[in-house]
């Protein structure tokens, strides 16, 4: 429908901005027209009277479009540089198969718009062909997003030469990892130029293509210059990973003496087109540069809980001035993509202790909406409930929210805070139109995708019983040479 009206007997607008009790949300076209007194008394028949907390959709600024959870492939806390490898034992599958389960499950969780930073390539088709697939997963949940074409030409295996780490495997277990990371890789301008043509063919008013280097260490100098040059000279947004893991640092400390974000912007990545998902190991001399170039801080603090990266100082990176963004990365706290849950964690974690404040809710909600959504296409105005705005609205049920209230007058705010989670979501509206309502998707099947997809996996886990096989000896060697050479194998 173009034209249609949203009633909210709690509004919580935008960042910063009070509560507002009973309106009425007006939208026409995709955008918000109106917000006027929606008095439930005064409502037309037939209206759903059933009480909302109303506020903008989540933002989901870091993410891959997975859809194996970790303790199903058997990477519960496994480290990152471990858990990688992990992710090749789950079988290729179809594209949007793969995509439509992600992103529904992330709409059932409070989420609006998701980064896709496509890391996990299937290989069942031509690239241009498999993006084609995600992109019409996304359009068919009805999220809006970004798409960030991975960009990667070095280390593929540890960070360094990996001669030392195959030669110490046994002949079968070298063989599994050559098999699957000794293609040589697709020159840097040729990368480059790929995106561009990603971005001809796939872009929209609700899809931004990136560039999307995977991380220092896995980029070559040339890569990431071309890549700087080529942003500043098109517009065109940068998301890549940085200093996730303790490893990473010591590899960062080596490589880069003068600092690993002070050689990001001596090369001129460092700018507000750029966002960097995790900086775990970042140092207070670097937030206060990524907060002067303007450049946006991606935390994805359940995902570092989970594989063991440390916890990034999300009240530290607020005090330096950092534009910070909730990212889930896959890996969300129960493994269940509950976008209000990380909200309230990362909260919780940050908030400070006893009257000291470290994140404030205003806080809070620019990490999940507003500055989301700058990351994922540079919108100034996304994440935020007003006239002439996005229709992006995330819809709670009040009534199951305040159920056991004593004291009638709690503040929204505080319930939102204190216990809101994918249980309560009633409804997401991305653009005006419903993806999510009464809790249920409205365009896709998701038990039935989510079946016909284990179904597959199943079928096909044979196709990586040699690397299976080889993990527990890799993992083994991996965590003596890292425990042993810090960030170098």
């Amino acid at each position: 429908m173009s034209t249609r009206t949203v009633f909210a007997d709690w509004l919580l607008p935008q960042p910063g901005a009070g509560a507002q009790e009973c309106v009425a949300i007006a939208i026409d076209r995709g955008r918000i027209s109106r917000i006027s007194d929606g008095d439930q008394k005064r409502l037309p028949s037939g209206i759903d009277k059933r009480r909302r907390l109303v506020l903008p959709a989540l933002s989901n600024a870091h993410d891959h479009a997975r859809v194996a959870r970790n303790s199903a492939m058997g990477g519960f806390d496994k480290p990152l540089e471990s858990w990688l490898f992990r992710l090749a034992l789950i079988p290729a599958a179809d594209p949007w198969l793969c995509s439509a389960v992600s992103f529904g499950r992330s709409a059932l969780g409070g989420v609006g718009s998701i980064m896709i930073h496509y890391t996990r390539i299937q290989g069942l088709t031509d690239f241009s062909t498999e993006v084609g697939q995600v992109v019409k997963a996304l359009a068919d949940v009805g999220l809006r997003g970004a798409f960030a074409v991975q960009c990667r030409d070095r280390n593929p295996i540890v960070y360094g030469p990996h001669d030392a780490l195959l030669a110490s495997l046994s002949p079968a277990s070298r063989a599994a990892l050559e098999k699957r990371y000794s293609r040589p890789p697709m020159p840097a301008r040729d990368q480059v130029a790929l995106v561009d043509a990603i971005a001809r063919e796939y872009e929209t008013d609700t899809l931004c293509v990136q560039y999307g280097p995977a991380a220092v260490q896995w980029c070559s100098d040339e890569l990431l210059r071309l890549i700087a040059d080529r942003s500043a000279a098109t517009g065109r947004r940068v998301h890549m990973h940085l200093l996730e893991t303790k490893y990473q640092r010591a590899w960062a400390d080596r490589e880069y003496p003068q600092g690993i974000v002070r050689y990001l912007d001596d090369i001129g990545l460092l700018s507000p087109r750029l966002s960097l998902a995790h900086c775990v190991w970042a140092r207070p001399e670097e937030y206060a540069l990524i907060a002067e170039r303007g450049a946006t801080i991606v935390v994805n603090t359940s995902s570092n809980l989970a594989i063991r990266s440390g916890r990034a100082a999300l009240d530290q990176m607020l005090a330096a001035g950092c534009r910070v963004a909730m990212g889930m990365d896959g890996v969300a706290l129960d493994e269940d993509e509950d976008a209000l849950r990380e909200m309230r964690l990362n909260y919780a974690l940050n908030k400070g202790a006893g009257f000291q404040v470290g994140m404030s809710p205003a806080a809070l909600q620019s990490f999940a909406t507003t500055n989301g959504r700058f990351a994922l296409d540079g919108c100034t105005t996304g994440g935020r409930i007003e006239p002439g705005g996005d229709a992006d609205l995330l819809s709670l049920d009040l009534d199951q929210l305040s159920s056991d209230l004593i004291e009638p007058d709690v503040p929204a705010m505080e319930l939102l805070l204190a216990r809101a989670g994918k249980c309560h979501v009633r409804d997401v509206i991305v653009a005006g139109q419903d993806v999510v309502h009464d809790g249920k998707l409205v365009k896709i099947d998701l038990p039935a995708l989510e079946a016909e997809l284990l179904a597959r996996l199943r079928r096909e886990i044979s196709t990586t019983a040699d690397l299976r096989t080889a993990m527990p000896e890799l993992e083994r060697v991996l965590a003596d040479r890292l425990m042993t050479h810090g960030g170098c194998c």
